[in-house]
This record gives structure tokens, C-alpha cells and sequence, in this order.
């Protein structure tokens, strides 16, 4: 017979919901209202502006190239260091937390000093009239490497709890590398790659520090949509920087459902799994 839960139970639950209240739901509630608070048509007619569309375009064009290049990286590195013993294998795993460890303006500022006009490498690219900093690429490169430990660091527990005896077994029966990992090792890690591109996904959007070194702030250019709300706030346009706020809010909430949506279903697949076996 479950207990009935004591006045202390009630107590902290009731402050958690407060918190969570005061420091989520007030500012998420303030967005929308600053937003929608000069109408409709206004709100509409931020989103045609052509900076704002553009920011848009540039956000979206960073998470498409993000997810991606850290998913294989992030798969390519857990499998390396889940599959093998080598020398050096223990400061594999501690490098790849350096980007939580390093201040996401920091990263930016270094990749500045090696990639900028008057960096390290700076003469060579401008000698070949190659641009990375203050242009899409160094916006892509330094989101890149703050996002870069999520996928390893949500697989590495996954494929080294499930062991590689099935991978060693279809190589037994002759199976190639590119078909073991096709057919074995990518349906069994599969939901936690997915999981771990929706949290890569909503970091990537929302990247404001590292961004703001390497993108100059150049308006219909490199302008993110974080950076966007933080010029036209300072430009002080309200409605256009609630505008800006709330669609990054939207996307919040959708990345939420999502990751909701897909714990509720590998939870499901859980207990059937369990179900099937007893």
C-alpha cells in the first residue's frame, strides 16, 4: 500500500513547482505577451522583415550543418573508445569534455586568434581569399565545438553498456564494417543518436557566446537569431526583438516535446521489450 505523502514531501514539491514558476514559466509568459502584446499584424510583419528573415535562414543553415558533422564525429569517437583498449584512451575521454569546460567566448575568441585576419593562420586563408571568421563558416566551426561532446557523451554509456559481442559475432559470419555498423550497431544506438541530435539541435539554435565573438554582429550577414534579439533590443525595437525571442521560445518548446516524445516511446519499447522476455 503506497503511503500518503507527509507535509515535508508537499512542501518541497511545492517549492520546486514555484521555482520552476518564477524562473521559467513568468519569463516563457512575459515573451509571448510582449510579443503578441502590440497585435497579430505587428508580430507578422517582424517576420517578413529581411533581417530577420535572414537571421532565421542563418540559424537554421547552422543547426543543419551542426547536427550532422557532430553526429558522425560523436558516433566515430564512442565507437573508438567503447571497442578498444589503446594507449592514451583515458585522455580521449577527458578531451572530449574540454568544450563544458571552457567558456563558450573563450572558444570563439581562440578560434579568432588561429582563424582571424590578424591570426595565426589568418595571411594564408586571405591570400586565398578563403573567409571563415565574421562569415557562415567560423559561425558553423565554433558551434561545432561548443556542441561537440553531447553525441559522444549520451553514446559512450549506451554502446558500452550493450558491449560489442553482436558486432564481433556478424563479423564471424563475414560481415563488412560498413554493413556490422548498418545493420548491428546503428539500430541499437539509434534513439540515443536521435536523442542526443534534438539536444545538439536546440544548444546549436541557441548558441549566443561563441557566435557573437566570430560573427562581427554584421546585420543581413551573421547576425543569429540570438545575436538578432540582443541588437535590436539594444537598438531598443521591442517588438521586434519579443518577435525574434519568441520564435527561439517556439523552438525551445518543440525541441521539449520532442525529447518528451521520444523518452516516452523508448520507455514504451522498454517494457515491452521486458513484457516479451518474461
Amino acid at each position: 500500500m503506497k503511503k500518503p505523502q507527509t507535509w515535508q514531501q508537499w512542501t518541497l514539491i511545492g517549492a520546486a513547482f514555484a521555482i520552476v514558476i518564477l524562473l521559467l514559466g513568468l519569463p516563457l509568459a512575459l515573451i509571448f505577451a510582449k510579443a503578441l502584446g502590440s497585435g497579430w499584424n505587428m508580430l507578422v510583419a517582424q517576420f517578413a522583415d529581411g533581417d530577420m528573415q535572414h537571421a532565421i535562414k542563418l540559424t537554421l543553415l547552422v543547426a543543419v550543418l551542426t547536427v550532422p558533422i557532430n553526429a558522425i564525429f560523436g558516433i566515430m569517437l564512442a565507437w573508438c573508445v567503447t571497442h578498444y583498449r589503446f594507449r592514451g584512451r583515458n585522455l580521449l575521454i577527458t578531451l572530449i569534455d574540454i568544450p563544458y569546460a571552457t567558456s563558450p567566448v573563450v572558444a570563439g575568441l581562440c578560434y579568432l586568434v588561429v582563424y582571424g585576419a590578424e591570426g595565426l593562420l589568418g595571411p594564408w586563408l586571405s591570400e586565398r581569399q578563403i573567409q571563415l571568421m565574421f562569415a557562415w563558416p567560423g559561425l558553423v566551426m565554433v558551434t561545432v565545438f561548443v556542441t561537440s561532446p553531447f553525441v559522444a557523451r549520451l553514446l559512450i554509456p549506451v554502446m558500452g553498456g550493450q558491449g560489442s559481442n553482436q558486432e564481433q559475432a556478424a563479423l564471424t559470419l563475414g560481415a563488412r564494417g560498413w554493413q556490422i555498423f548498418r545493420y548491428v550497431t546503428l539500430p541499437r544506438i539509434k534513439w540515443g543518436v536521435l536523442y542526443a541530435a534534438v539536444i545538439t539541435n536546440a544548444r546549436a539554435i541557441g548558441e549566443f557566446g561563441a557566435v557573437s565573438v566570430v560573427s562581427g554582429a554584421i546585420r543581413g550577414k551573421t547576425l543569429t537569431l540570438p545575436l538578432l534579439v540582443e541588437q535590436l533590443n539594444e537598438d531598443h525595437k521591442v517588438v521586434g526583438a519579443f518577435a525574434a525571442a519568441l520564435l527561439l521560445a517556439c523552438m525551445a518548446l518543440a525541441t521539449i516535446v520532442l525529447k518528451v516524445t521520444m523518452e516516452a516511446i523508448q520507455a514504451r519499447r522498454l517494457q515491452q521489450g521486458i513484457a516479451s522476455a518474461a
